[in-house]
């Protein structure tokens, strides 16, 4: 078996004549948190798809939990979790019959069944009834409830697409404790997100861009690596201040202006760092900040286009 949780070698695929994942290669270790960071569209969940079984890769190959698709995946389904970005419980049934219906899917006998339940229920800290329809649980309970159904079968590697999506920041803490818990546990976790604070959470980030990976590190890595030159963040403080992002443009020292919020970062060489921050207008704030994640994505992988 492979010492890594999962290999992808030069993984591609096609639908027609669009290419949805181009050449991806990297390796995920056992025990790590993976994320996969992009705009819509940039492959993140055709990636996760493919991995789990779902899809057939057009070129490449994959190996996950030891595992390729030389049967067509099926041996692999039983050794991943999967969550996907949509909600994939029933709203018209139970807690349990959820659980249930989910069991049956994996053929787990109903010893098998009872126990994982009691064991799982404890894990997300479910106090709802379990006769409870769905429908009537909190968006975050639901998340955690799909949680435990993906992880019914005791999984090696788990694969959450967008799992916090539309849920309250704090079921979002709430779910990532989960995750953390996990790969104690020794599970490894593939997620992917659009929320930064949880990209933070992740050992290494995979950015992706219109299905190539376009950096793959820790975040403190892809920060330090994106931002080499001192970065300034501007605050008008309620003034106009578009002359002076005007005469920063035209700075020979200054690398890059973009808004950010209502404020704006500045990329600046560091021989003129100094000259630059002497430079703001009076009522004007300019500061060093360190790079976030969110400059980082902003540069990587929206910057072509802007």
């Amino acid at each position: 078996m492979s010492p890594a949780a999962v290999e992808v070698m030069e993984l591609t695929v096609r639908f027609g004549d669009f290419t949805a994942v181009d050449r991806l290669s990297f390796a995920v270790e056992r025990g790590e948190i993976f994320g996969f960071l992009g705009a819509n569209g940039a492959g993140k969940t055709t990636a996760i798809r493919t991995l789990c079984g779902l899809l057939r890769p057009t070129h490449g190959s994959a190996r996950v939990a030891g595992l390729g698709y030389e049967d067509g995946g099926r041996a692999l389904k039983g050794r991943v979790g999967y969550m996907s970005q949509r909600f994939t419980l029933y709203d018209d049934l139970t807690v349990d019959e959820n659980m249930s219906f989910a069991a049956g899917l994996r053929k787990l006998s109903p010893e098998v069944l009872a126990r994982r339940t009691e064991e799982l229920f404890e894990f997300i800290g479910l106090t709802a009834p379990r006769n409870t329809l769905v429908r009537h649980l909190a968006g975050g309970i639901k998340q955690e409830l799909a949680l435990a159904a993906a992880i019914l079968h005791d999984p090696e590697i788990l694969f959450l697409d967008e799992p916090t999506s539309g849920v309250s920041p704090v079921a979002r803490i709430r779910f990532w404790k989960l995750i953390r818990n996990l790969t104690e546990k020794g599970k490894t976790v593939i997620v992917t997100t659009h929320y930064m604070d949880e990209a933070e959470q992740c050992g290494r980030i995979a950015l992706m861009r219109s299905g190539r990976l376009i950096a793959l590190d820790s975040p403190a890595e892809l920060k330090e690596r994106t931002f080499p030159e001192p970065l300034l963040e501007l605050d008008a403080q309620g003034r106009d201040p578009d002359d002076f992002l005007n005469t920063l443009r035209r700075n020979p020292g200054v690398i890059d202006v973009q808004p950010y919020g209502s404020r704006h970062h500045v990329t600046v060489r560091s021989s003129s760092e100094e000259a630059v921050l002497s430079s703001v207008p009076a009522g004007m704030s300019l500061r060093r900040i360190p790079p976030s994640l969110e400059d980082v994505f902003l540069r990587l992988v929206e910057g072509k286009d802007r």
